[in-house]
């Protein structure tokens, strides 16, 4: 089970952003590759802490963090901000180690003294639809993309201009002195190579369009419009950069007769006079398949049932929600003089007068029980 972000840089759940981002800092420092050289534990607690951050310090992704946990980003099944290298550490928080480090990061990961950096695809954007049983039991989607990738055969060189290091350097003069400033390399976007051999087919950049089936593992519970990601299947980076990702954008498909609230689910049933009289066995929708309940004799109108658990699983792993049964009494608005002759007769008797009891609940009781 993934640890706890706030726990893992020893903060509050209420913590500002500048609380976050010292933590972060200081638990980055600790455990920096230059402070603790090969050492696999301190290591993966620098990649944990910088997961952390990732998320907590974008107010968007923190929101959605303290909604639904890891599931968010990546429920149980590899999606999401985990998986990060010291690549993307370096290029998305290299400012907040400041001075730590002289400035620099010693060459780790390929940020070495001249700044070169590895790049990184762009990412791709699909929706994708669900009904309310995948997204009651979770499912896995095979799905055409089309992403640019390497093309085989294709060779890099040294960039001519920066000399490799991906930056250029310039000094200028000013009233204050001399002044030296670095900016990326306009001709290899900071990577520090270049095309040297470009085979038939590629683009500029030694990419090439392909359709590929990328395997998506959805976890039980996703809320419409939740995104997800999964790490590395964007578009391939030039120069055997870092791919991007996929985004995935999910879209629930409305049900027939079942209708969402959280992770609760609620079914209209319509019933007869007599059937609520002499009671029932009725067949009713859930997202497991059909279920029989029993309608005891006398069920009033607007009765609520709570088929536990049948309801959506809970994306944070809590369990799962209920289907709740909300009961209508049909009346019939035209009646044969037959039935018209028995309900004038039944009309002033004593056992069709209405004798709520303690135990039925008004309609605001229910609501309030539907979310206790």
């Amino acid at each position: 089970m993934k640890e706890d972000f706030y726990e893992i840089l020893g903060v509050s759940k209420g913590a500002s952003a500048a609380e976050i981002k010292k933590a972060y800092r200081k638990k980055a420092i600790e455990f920096h590759p230059d402070k603790n050289p090969g050492d696999a534990k301190a290591e993966e607690m620098f990649k944990k802490a910088a997961e952390a951050y990732e998320v907590l310090s974008d107010p968007d992704k923190r929101a959605r963090y303290d909604q639904f946990g890891h599931a968010a980003f990546d429920g149980s099944s590899g999606f999401g901000g985990g998986g990060m290298n010291m690549d993307d550490i370096f290029s998305q928080f290299g400012d907040i180690f400041g001075s730590a480090f002289g400035g620099g990061f010693s060459g780790f990961g390929g940020f070495g003294g001249g700044g070169q950096r590895r790049m990184k695809g762009s990412n791709l954007r699909i929706r994708v639809k669900l009904t309310l049983e995948e997204v009651a039991n979770g499912v896995e989607k095979k799905i055409k993309v089309r992403r640019k990738i390497q093309a085989d055969g294709v060779t890099y060189k040294t960039c001519h201009t920066c000399n490799g290091t991906g930056q250029i350097t310039k000094i200028t003069n000013t009233i204050l002195g001399r002044m030296q400033t670095a900016t990326t390399c306009s001709t290899c976007g900071g990577s520090g190579q270049t095309i040297d051999k470009r085979p038939a087919g590629a683009d500029a950049q030694g990419l090439k369009v392909e359709e590929e089936t990328v395997s998506i593992k959805i976890p039980p519970g996703v809320e419409d419009g939740m995104q997800l990601k999964v790490s590395g299947k964007g578009n391939d980076a030039p120069g055997n950069g870092i791919a991007g990702d996929l985004l995935v954008a999910i879209e629930t498909v409305e049900h027939d007769t079942l209708k969402r609230e959280g992770d609760n689910l609620h079914y209209d049933l319509y019933i007869s006079i007599p059937e609520a009289v002499l009671g029932s066995s009725k067949e009713i929708d859930s997202v497991g398949g059909k279920v029989r309940i029993k309608l005891e004799p006398g069920i009033q109108s607007g009765k609520i049932l709570r088929l536990r658990g049948k309801g959506i699983s809970s994306i944070n792993g809590y369990g799962s929600g209920d289907l709740l049964v909300h009961v209508n009494v049909w009346t019939p608005k035209e009646l044969n003089k037959e039935q018209k002759e028995f309900f004038e007769r039944m009309q002033n008797d004593e056992n069709f007068a209405p004798k709520p009891e303690k135990s039925d609940k008004s309609f605001f009781e229910k609501v309030k029980d539907m979310f206790s």
